[in-house]
């Protein structure tokens, strides 16, 4: 098994409204997904419909090779989850925290905790709903990563944060990849935090997966062409990811710039311009 979740074709409507089309990605082992779009992409429902708070409509999620997760109490304790959102008690202190988890889990790591508290600067005999947003993400984050979870699923786990407290938040997200050979997939609006830590992009826009790639290969393959309708039409098709229309010419993303025809002239793009171009982009 090289992957710790397996997505394929998931589904999702309310009411009328598709908020999920065939979703289909993997979190393999050792990797860094950084799972991008804008507000309303569908982010947060493929997160509740992976952990299965919320039902699909179709299509699988294994996570561990298994489909459904709530069955198996010890895979549940394998997974660490931090939301947008604080769902952690709020009426206690992280000491109190402490307690609390160290009977939750069988393999509450202690002494972790305190040293992620410790680094992030957090304190612990506040109440938790005396904290700041940034606090909070990092509480949760020190909670994800003290029970010998194998498999994290943060959203947004770095809003609300100073440029300093992203930096050593990503620093363990890599150190806890890079010791347990687990895997994150990482929800965020900051492209240069998935930029530094990510191995692996997947862009979703309108419940829809645009871009599923590896960072490295996107860096040395894909590029953004401008180009006029006729060469629009010599464009190898397999090539082709999306493009914007400008008043006298497209800007077309492909995935394999060796690829291009003869005198279309490649453009690097960034992982903020990628945003933006996939965004804003027409199939």
């Amino acid at each position: 098994m090289s992957n710790l979740i397996e997505i394929e074709n998931i589904s999702k409507s309310f009411g009328d409204k598709v908020v999920l089309k065939d979703v289909t990605f993997n979190v393999p082992y050792g990797s860094i997904v950084g799972f991008i779009g804008d507000n309303g992409a569908g982010k947060s429902t493929t997160f509740k419909t992976v952990l299965g708070l919320i039902s699909k409509d179709g299509g699988t999620v294994k996570i561990f090779g298994e489909e459904n997760i709530n069955k198996y109490v010890k895979i549940k304790e394998n997974i660490g989850v931090v939301f947008d959102a604080m769902n952690l008690p709020a009426h206690l202190t992280i000491k109190q925290l402490n307690k609390v988890f160290k009977k939750l889990f069988d393999s509450w790591d202690q002494a972790n905790f305190y040293r992620l508290v410790n680094a992030f600067s957090l304190p612990i005999d506040k109440k938790v709903n005396k904290f700041s947003r940034g606090m909070s993400m990092k509480l949760s984050v020190s909670v994800a990563l003290s029970h010998n979870a194998k498999l994290l699923l943060l959203d947004e786990a770095t809003g609300g944060l100073d440029p300093s407290s992203r930096e050593d938040l990503l620093d363990e997200l890599k150190s806890f990849v890079s010791k347990s050979n687990g895997g994150i997939l990482l929800s965020s609006h900051i492209m240069s935090d998935v930029e530094k830590i990510a191995s692996h992009i997947v862009f979703i826009k309108d419940g829809e997966i645009l871009l599923n790639e590896e960072k490295d290969k996107f860096y040395e393959n894909y590029a953004v062409v401008d180009i006029d309708v006729e060469q629009l039409t010599l464009l190898n098709k397999e090539i082709f990811v999306a493009k914007r229309k400008y008043d006298s010419y497209f800007s077309v993303l492909v995935s394999d710039k060796k690829k291009l025809p003869n005198g279309m002239a490649a453009q690097t793009i960034s992982m903020e311009e990628l945003s933006v171009f996939l965004s804003r982009s027409e199939k």
